[in-house]
């Protein structure tokens, strides 16, 4: 598995767990007193966090990632469902995937707005 497959599979993983861990506070916080949802998904999410951190300093050198984008794809992994919207930023810029050309112009020309 590439590099870039493993970050996005490990985002997204991240993410998910956020979500079930979410809901799990829903559940025990507002809707009853039920807290399974917690015990089930606080120990993966926490898991899944550290391997996330640590995917994202493996992957830094690979990906050539400069520092601002991995104290991004670092800080990310705070908010709910951040490295989600990350993966998504760095396919799109081509900081994921090799296509770095094609989504961050670097000729002044293909940042004109003039027609």
């Amino acid at each position: 598995m590439t590099h870039s497959r493993w970050f996005r599979a490990v985002a997204i993983a991240e993410a998910i767990s956020w979500t079930g861990l979410l809901i799990g506070m829903l559940f025990k916080y507002v809707l009853s007193d039920n807290e399974i949802g917690v015990k089930i998904f606080g120990p993966i999410h926490g898991g899944i966090f550290v391997v996330y951190v640590v995917t994202v300093l493996v992957v830094r050198g690979p990906l050539r990632w400069s520092w601002p984008v991995t104290l991004a794809a670092l800080a990310a992994s705070v908010p709910p469902l951040f490295t989600w919207f990350f993966e998504i930023w760095a396919v799109r810029t081509g900081r994921i995937d090799g296509n770095q050309q094609a989504a961050v112009p670097s000729r002044p020309e293909a940042n004109s707005t003039a027609a």
